[in-house]
């Protein structure tokens, strides 16, 4: 089993020990630093190869997101926050993931999951160039291992970002890796069939089976999280126009 080294980075001690305790218990990590600020991390990461970082995002010296854009060669970021409303610049600079605070082991081992398995078709693609080309048609190709694989737009139930890849769900469960980031994709798909809604997931929206506060349901079997600042541009776009009302009048 390949092992992947990891930094923390955060000025709650105890927060990192936790943390640390953690990610102790995942066979495939190793903690290799651990660290009280932002800049005492940048300083190690300048120095040192790190697979996966853990950052706290309010921290002295250097905040998380200043962290990340001052490393050259970045590593696969995991930003765990008590300010929730961190997550959409989170998703601007391309992280893997974003966890609230307080991190429990399960919520841990599902970033560390997403984030190894980032790492792993990374390094599996890292000879072939994968791209994708968008036809104007219904349809659209991408190119996995060394095929072009035609995809038809109503095939689609979600796609899921792996940072520099995309996840691509079909209905009927089989599943596409493409090395174009969720961002280039919300820009290339057409705005009529798909809509993103949240920092981490485009829905094909002809599939929504329902709707609430906080999640999305597609095809009746995928519950899916709706971010706030994404609602609302869901509900323009695709339900109050179709919604049915009761008219009161003559």
């Amino acid at each position: 089993m390949h092992r992947y080294k990891c930094l923390i980075a955060g000025d709650n001690l105890l927060e990192r020990d936790l943390l640390e305790m953690h990610l102790g218990k995942m066979p495939q990590l190793d903690v290799i630093a651990s660290c009280a600020d932002g800049f005492e991390a940048q300083q190690f990461l300048s120095q040192n190869n790190v697979d996966i970082v853990f950052s706290d995002i309010d921290m002295p010296l250097l905040d998380g997101f200043s962290l990340i854009k001052t490393i050259k060669k970045t590593p696969v970021f995991i930003f765990i926050s008590a300010h929730s409303e961190y997550a959409v610049e989170s998703y601007n600079l391309d992280v893997i993931d974003f966890v609230a605070k307080p991190a429990t082991f399960e919520r841990l081992l599902k970033s560390v999951t997403k984030a190894v398995e980032y790492l792993e078709l990374k390094q599996s693609t890292s000879t072939r160039h994968v791209a994708m080309t968008l036809e104007k048609e219904n349809y659209f190709f991408i190119r996995e291992s060394n095929d072009l694989v035609k995809i038809h737009f109503e095939e689609v139930a979600y796609i899921e970002s792996m940072g520099d890849f995309s996840k691509i769900f079909t209905l009927n469960d089989k599943r596409h890796i493409t090395l174009v980031s969720l961002k280039n994709l919300d820009t290339q798909l057409p705005s009529e069939y798909f809509t993103r809604t949240h920092k981490s997931y485009i829905i094909n929206h002809d599939h929504i089976s329902s709707i609430s506060n906080d999640e999305i349901i597609i095809g009746n079997k995928h519950t899916l999280p709706l971010s706030p600042s994404f609602r609302q541009l869901l509900l323009d776009k695709v339900v109050n126009k179709k919604i049915v009302t009761r008219h009161i009048g003559k």
